[in-house]
């Protein structure tokens, strides 16, 4: 641990990270000094024309042209480099860029490519942006806290040396808040990160550094990890698309984190992108690489390509569910007004069958979660704060020192929650099973709800300090459900108008409704996501690829 004072140790991280981006070349030029709320056009302004153009690529296509020589891993890897200093410098996103690392290792990869002409593997010369708590070998590993700040990675983790051998380059590492436990993204380390499109709300969070990153085209292709929304609010926050994978399909071996072996709540890691390939691109290479022969915790489930469009063509329904609230906290008017794009569109879709969702006690559900969270009573989490001296973070006091759930456990006590989580679950597979139409040759429930369509919060991306609601996330991490989320529009306060006369449900309903002010939202994405049920992974993507097809989604342009 540091023996400086917190604010000695904060000035110390802010200036390596200052000097990683001045070693970037040539230097950006300066920015405006007097920043508009939506910066998402500046980057085009202080950059190269092809500088603008490769960034701007998704990766499918990047990978494309690198691996047919039309582009150089060298080129690629400084455009992303001096649009991540551009990032940086409005959103605050970074807590490290990696340019001499980076560019040895893209210059590695075009010899090689010179050499045999053809590419190393299927990301050859793609550059990845990493969220910082997820190892690498000595490199600072602080996880959002001060005192861990001299922590350094003894390894690569083990989801960072597959996609090295597929032949990536890292270059950017990315912030995350006080405790992981945000929804937001600030710490007392390098500050607050906040939203592109709106840098009076956050980029989401814990990954909101790759929120914001991915957001400005910094990056094409990041790395999260999600244990109540930590994937899918920066992604739905910043117009992106973000996978929460089902436990045990991506390895997370080498991360760091408080209460390191628990087992009640699982933490995945997943990819933030700026294209639905792009997701797919990172879950395909990940498991094509057996993980779990070195990691025995994965499962050793095989990527399936379902072909689950085929079948539709064919005469199968897609069946959608649709869940308008979660009876607990009602979404803000934009998040309603994309459903009803959506779901408009898909009506008029023959292919596809549209059924109301009944949420089950999402109330009840986050009461199991909350309480198994901190089973030693957040005392790994306080500690890890409060040994620098370093202030609690506004969302750390919430979610720990504010929340009820919060209690020492005993193993009974443990037993006891983690039962009543099992209990959900089967209960809340009972309701899915209902949805079924016909049954199988053994009697089991057949041509179920395929997907759910749902809000990923009350809002979108909220105010600094105001995510305080994480049911529409948190809700299938208890369930253990895999969930991609996908942009949909942007807030427009000529449309998006206050809903008069609303009579809150609850304390956590009257918060959120107040939080909504048409103007104070203006142009922050509206995003949406699709649920399957566990180890339906690459069902819920192959929903979506229909769906995004039919209906010609986004409805939105976010670059």
């Amino acid at each position: 641990m540091p023996t400086s004072s917190w604010q000695d140790v904060a000035a110390t991280a802010q200036e390596f990270r200052d000097a990683s981006i001045g070693r970037i070349h040539p230097p950006v030029s300066d920015l405006p000094q007097d920043l508009p709320r939506n910066v998402t056009f500046i980057p085009k302004k202080v950059l190269t024309r092809d500088e603008v153009l490769i960034t701007e690529t998704v990766p499918e296509e990047l990978v494309s042209s690198l691996a047919s020589g039309k582009l150089s891993s060298t080129a690629v890897v400084n455009a992303f480099l001096r649009r991540a200093v551009v990032a940086q410098k409005l959103t605050n996103c970074i807590t490290e860029l990696l340019p001499e690392e980076a560019l040895s290792r893209a210059e590695f990869l075009d010899d090689y490519y010179a050499e045999h002409r053809s590419p190393i593997g299927p990301l050859h010369g793609l550059p990845i942006s990493v969220k910082e708590h997820i190892g690498m070998k000595g490199k600072g590993l602080d996880a959002g806290f001060v005192s861990w700040w001299d922590r350094k990675g003894e390894e690569d983790s083990h989801v960072l040396r597959i996609l090295w051998r597929a032949g990536c380059v890292f270059y950017a590492r990315t912030t995350q808040p006080q405790t992981l436990m945000h929804l937001e993204t600030s710490n007392n380390l390098y500050g607050v990160t906040v939203n592109p499109f709106n840098r009076d709300l956050t980029s989401g969070g814990s990954s909101g550094g790759e929120g914001a990153l991915i957001g400005l085209r910094g990056s094409c292709l990041g790395i999260g990890s999600d244990i109540g929304g930590s994937i899918r609010s920066p992604s739905a926050n910043c117009g992106l698309y973000g996978f929460r994978p089902t436990s045990y399909r991506v390895p997370v071996r080498g991360w760091s984190i408080t209460m390191s072996g628990e087992e009640q709540i699982l933490g995945v890691i997943g990819p933030l992108s700026t294209s639905l390939e792009g997701i797919k691109l990172f879950m395909k290479t990940i498991v094509s690489a057996k993980p779990w022969l070195v990691e025995p915790s994965c499962l050793p489930l095989p990527w399936k390509d379902l072909e689950l469009e085929q079948a539709v063509a064919h005469g199968k329904k897609l069946r959608v569910a649709v869940l308008w609230s979660d009876n607990v906290v009602k979404p803000h008017p934009p998040i309603t007004r994309a459903l009803t794009e959506v779901v408009n569109k898909l009506k008029n879709i023959p292919a596809v069958e549209l059924v109301d969702w009944k949420p089950y006690k999402h109330d009840e559900a986050w009461e199991i979660i909350a309480s198994l969270y901190f089973a030693d009573g957040a005392h790994e989490e306080t500690d890890a704060i409060n040994v620098s001296g370093e202030p609690w973070r506004p969302l750390s006091k919430f979610i720990i020192q504010e929340n009820p759930y919060v209690k020492h456990l005993s193993v009974e006590e443990v037993w006891k929650w983690t039962g009543r989580r099992e209990e959900y679950r089967c209960k809340y597979a009972e309701i899915w099973n209902q949805t079924a139409t016909s049954t199988g040759p053994h009697g089991e429930p057949a041509d179920m709800v395929d997907v759910i369509l749902a809000p990923v919060g009350p809002g979108a991306a909220p105010p600094l300090d105001c995510a305080k609601y994480w049911g529409y996330t948190s809700q299938w991490n208890l369930l253990d459900y895999p969930a991609l989320v996908f942009p949909v529009s942007k807030v427009d306060p000529d449309v998006d108008n206050i809903e008069q006369g609303y009579e809150p449900m609850n304390e956590k309903d009257a918060f959120n409704y107040h939080l909504y002010e048409p103007e104070k939202y203006r142009d922050a994405p509206i995003s949406l996501q699709l649920i399957g049920r566990r180890y339906e992974d690459e069902k819920v993507i192959e929903a979506f690829e229909i769906i995004k097809t039919q209906t010609g989604l986004p409805f939105a342009t976010f670059t």
